[in-house]
């Protein structure tokens, strides 16, 4: 892990910032960055941090961490599996289930840590790993809180496409099809064929949300050189899984407390809208659940956007729920 400070935000001077790493229950290490506030005593509530999908600690997830321990929490930013500064080899792959369990690795990390209340112990997951994080909450019984914010649901739009506009039967065949032939042309080649990034140089008649995250990814304001996103992308095996495995099939099971969030003029709000509908339908823990559209908000205005994430409202629901 390098200690240079590489992030695409500027440090702070009111927290401490640490490397750290730890393990997953696969035995793969995970890195991350560890942001405390300075000057306190005893032990602090705690939130892990993640997201977006196909991006770094050193993008938004550290924003929202660093940022956290600004307000007075405990906040671990990390890599998932096979990506960043993570372990796990072969890269760029991703995983319904490990990277579920790479945030229940952050989780057990915090749970341990001695500065840490293990009482107190939230998550944020941003973009595909909000969708990581309600399914998560679903699973792990130790979080009293967690935070979707712009989420994707990774599942759901590799099963369907965007907005389910390849939800058949037939294009699922397709789809399953091509990433069986391409896996023997990776063995044949003797690598795994990357998926390509965000699309560069931008199209002029580049959808909107296409514009988006170009502008986040791959200009200053969010390029880093670890990104897949900025970079070269996942395999395009990479997500082959997730065809057939819906995360948020439990979701209305969740007991703890849930916030999302999102922008109203995000092309993936429908995510969020119908997460949120799926964990309150037929649930006997609808109290704590609560749906945030962000007036005029695009999608990536949650990633850096310190003006638009409504980092108040999320101090009040952690305050309020890790009591």
């Amino acid at each position: 892990m390098t200690e240079k400070w590489d992030k695409v935000f500027e440090k702070s001077d009111k927290v401490n910032h640490s490397k750290v790493n730890f393990k997953n229950r696969y035995g793969i290490t995970l890195a991350g960055d560890l942001y405390e506030p300075k000057n306190t005593e005893g032990k602090l509530p705690a939130i892990a941090v993640c997201g977006p999908f196909g991006a770094v600690k050193e993008q938004a997830s550290g924003l929202y961490a660093q940022t956290m321990a600004e307000i007075g929490f405990i906040a671990l930013a990390f890599d998932p599996s096979f990506t960043g500064e993570s372990g796990g080899n072969v890269r760029y792959m991703a995983s319904p289930d490990i990277n579920t369990e790479d945030f229940m690795a952050a989780v057990d990390f915090l749970s341990l840590y001695e500065k840490a209340d293990p009482d107190k112990i939230g998550i944020i997951g941003i973009c595909g790993w909000g969708g990581m994080a309600l399914n998560t909450a679903a699973l792990d019984t130790r979080i009293k809180g967690t935070v979707a914010s712009t989420m994707y649901d990774m599942t759901r739009v590799n099963a369907k496409g965007y907005f389910d506009s390849e939800d058949s039967e037939e294009a699922r065949y397709q789809k399953r099809a091509a990433m069986c032939a391409q896996r023997l042309e990776d063995i044949k080649n003797g690598e795994y064929k990357l998926g390509g990034g965000v699309v560069d140089p931008l199209p002029d008649d580049a959808p909107f949300f296409v514009k988006d995250y170009y502008d986040y990814y791959k200009t200053k304001r969010g390029y880093h050189e670890r990104s897949l996103n900025s970079n070269g992308g996942w395999n395009v095996i990479g997500c082959e899984s997730f065809l057939n495995q819906p995360i948020l099939k439990y979701s209305n099971e969740i007991r703890s407390a849930v916030l999302i969030i999102h922008g109203e003029k995000a092309h993936s709000c429908y995510f969020s809208k119908d997460a949120y509908a799926d964990m309150t339908k037929d649930s006997k823990y609808t109290d704590n659940k609560e749906l945030m559209i962000i007036p005029g908000a695009v999608h990536t205005d949650l990633y850096d956007r310190t003006d638009i994430i409504p980092f108040d409202k999320i101090t009040e629901f952690f305050d309020k729920y890790m009591k």
